[in-house]
């Protein structure tokens, strides 16, 4: 009784199609993975506005806001601080203040963090985005705080408030300096509230390699000051705080 098989001939084919299918499909389901990926940051976004509006509404339109202390001495309110969990960086009281008394928190978050004196960090998912990859560069100048994969570990949370411009930290934008209420907005719709971290790539000039989406471009997800939040905005390189889509300055 004769058998057939595969030639060899035939089962190279079979493997090279194979390979060839699969180099066509890989980027289609590598950009699918980053549609669903920003998409599910922006929605973070979109509730953490609802609870910043739930946040106004009890403490008279005040933006969630803490102060830690200053390297140079003294306190303000560090934009950071605004909600999540202890991070690791450990000025600013970024590693000392966690989800008990960082005040966005108790109007996001579903379970009562235990107080912040306990060692263990409580997590809070709902500030971490799936975009969030680090920074290269987080500007501190020694190992092992020069970089970081997530700034969610390292800050608390993946998104930080609008409170200083690209300029540097001495130029408030939406709020001042010692805390307080918000400035008037002459373009609500424009200025943004809440954004990933990489909105502030470009701060003061440098470049913090928060290539969150794609490697040669950095981009935001933000939420603004009316409340509607847009994905992945294109964050020209250099100290810009006034694009065609955003604006630091109220």
């Amino acid at each position: 009784m004769r058998r057939y098989a595969f030639t060899l001939i035939e089962l190279l084919v079979v493997i090279a199609i194979i390979a060839l299918l699969i180099g066509l499909l890989l980027p289609a389901l590598s950009q699918a993975r980053l549609v669903a990926r920003s998409t599910a940051c922006l929605s973070r976004l979109n509730q953490i506005g609802v609870a910043v509006g739930l946040y106004q509404n009890s403490f008279d339109n005040l933006l969630p806001q803490f102060k830690g202390p200053l390297p140079e001495g003294g306190e303000d309110v560090i934009g950071s601080l605004f909600g999540g969990k202890k991070g690791q960086l450990p000025f600013y009281g970024i590693n000392e203040i966690g989800a008990q008394r960082r005040p966005l928190n108790a109007f996001l978050c579903n379970a009562t963090p235990p107080p912040d004196s306990e060692p263990d960090v409580f997590e809070t998912p709902e500030y971490k985005s799936p975009v969030d990859r680090g920074a290269q560069s987080t500007g501190i100048p020694f190992p092992p705080l020069d970089r970081t994969d997530s700034m969610y570990d390292f800050i608390g949370s993946s998104y930080t408030l609008n409170d200083h411009s690209l300029d540097g930290d001495d130029r408030a934008t939406l709020v001042p300096r010692g805390g307080g209420r918000m400035p008037y907005l002459t373009r609500p719709s424009k200025t943004w509230m809440i954004g990933t971290h990489t909105i502030y790539n470009y701060q003061q000039d440098g470049d913090r390699g928060m290539r969150w989406y794609v490697r040669d471009q950095v981009e935001a997800n933000l939420l603004f000051c009316d409340f509607h939040a847009a994905m992945r905005i294109r964050v020209p390189k250099g100290i810009v705080n006034t694009t065609d889509d955003y604006t630091f300055l109220p």
